[in-house]
């Protein structure tokens, strides 16, 4: 677990979607990648920090913390941290990863800030608590690094609600400690993870996003593909932090390095080790459908929507509608009309309740597509219903001017 200061929407994402007839469109929100950005400091790192790992005891209950989280166990989770904080009251990692808990809880609804004020209550006691084993021994290891870890995730929940300010500060605080944890314990493989991140988006960010080059003269220069060896490093070699190196190499080898292959490997890895994970799953379906092939991600997407009907901590009614358009693409892509017409209305459905700023991509192009479906059914009037409906939403790349073609000269004809 580290801690990115980065906008929120240049976390990466699904970036764009195959449809039939060389209909090319992406279903971020409005401004995705084009807004002002910025990045602070970057990585703290994950219960590396523990000098007292040699206590398999301690070694072990937190491990098996840590693969609780991120299976999505939370009252587990919560359960195996309080041993730990019990059986060793002078090591911040029982309260470190108890906050952790309730940062997967704002992780799997980011838009949900019910979470926000009680996950700043237990990061100001994780520091607190630093701060006093550092006043009784300045050179407390763990102190060090669970105290920059901290700071760095208060930054992070700073960036994700826009106070930019504040998370620059944050970043500014916990950069420092984050070098001087790694002069304490060089040989740490975990602790690379941080600087592999550091690495890569110091060196990619600036290119793809040009506002953010003054900011950076503040902080070291990035490298690239010593980032991703980094990275791989961890992923391999690691010992708690191994989970977040894959999910960062899954992420950046998607998003910003278009190797899908690779980021497929990792995907596997994660979904494997923790399936009920509802943003390792959506990742891994996301880079599916980025190689084109619909029908292997129908198998994971239709998994899915099993979970979000059986109410699979996560699985939300987001996931729901973004399930329901990547199958109802497939059915699609089969000209099996029906049942992509099927997909495509709930997603549209789920669409008009969740989308309360402006309307999605997927309630755009599910408008669009279910009128194009309809006038290849020889429905042509009803048709003509929903791409006045596009009409009416915002410009969503070429959506209106679809809409307006297809009135006049129906689609297929």
């Amino acid at each position: 677990m580290f801690a990115l200061f980065i906008r929120r929407e240049l976390l990466p994402q699904m970036h764009c979607i195959l449809i039939p007839k060389t209909i090319f469109f992406s279903c971020h929100k409005k401004g995705f990648f084009l807004r002002t950005c910025i990045i602070t400091a970057v990585f703290v790192l994950t219960g590396v920090y523990i000098s007292v790992a040699q206590n398999n005891n301690f070694d072990s209950l937190v491990s098996a913390g840590i693969k609780q989280i991120y299976n999505i166990k939370f009252e587990n989770a919560e359960k195996t941290f309080s041993v730990v904080a019990e059986k060793y009251p002078l090591h911040p990692a029982g309260k470190f990863f108890d906050a952790m808990i309730v940062w997967w809880k704002i992780m799997l609804d980011m838009d949900n800030e019910s979470y926000d004020d009680t996950f700043e209550d237990k990061l100001d006691e994780v520091i607190d608590f630093c701060d006093d084993l550092l006043d009784k021994n300045p050179d407390n290891v763990d102190a060090v690094f669970f105290k920059g870890g901290t700071i760095g995730f208060r930054g992070r929940l700073e960036a994700l609600r826009e106070n930019w300010l504040s998370a620059g500060l944050d970043g500014k605080d916990a950069l420092p400690l984050v070098y001087r944890a790694y002069k304490i314990d060089p040989k740490n493989v975990d602790v690379q993870l941080g600087f592999g991140i550091y690495n890569y988006y110091a060196a990619v960010i600036p290119e793809e996003y040009p506002a953010v080059k003054p900011l950076m003269i503040f902080f070291p220069s990035g490298d690239k593909e010593k980032g991703i060896e980094q990275l791989i490093n961890v992923a391999y070699n690691g010992k708690y932090a191994v989970v977040e190196a894959k999910y960062f190499l899954m992420t950046l080898f998607y998003r910003y390095e278009k190797k899908y292959d690779n980021a497929l490997k990792y995907g596997k890895m994660l979904v494997r080790e923790f399936p009920d994970n509802p943003r390792f799953q959506r990742y891994y379906g996301r880079i599916i459908v980025s190689q084109g092939d619909y029908t292997s991600s129908t198998i994971v997407f239709k998994d899915i929507l099993r979970k979000c009907k059986k109410k699979y901590r996560g699985y939300n009614s987001e996931i729901e509608r973004e399930a329901d358009y990547y199958i109802a693409t497939d059915f699609q892509n089969k000209n099996q009309i029906d049942s992509a017409l099927a997909y495509f209305s709930n997603c549209r459905k789920i669409s008009m309740l969740i989308d309360t700023d402006e309307e999605s991509g997927f309630l755009i192009n599910s408008t669009l597509f279910i009128g194009m479906l309809l006038d290849q059914s020889g429905k042509s009037d009803e048709a003509k219903k929903y791409y006045e409906e596009v009409l009416d939403y915002r410009e969503y790349g070429a959506s209106h001017d679809l809409a307006e073609r297809y009135i006049e000269n129906p689609y297929g004809k």
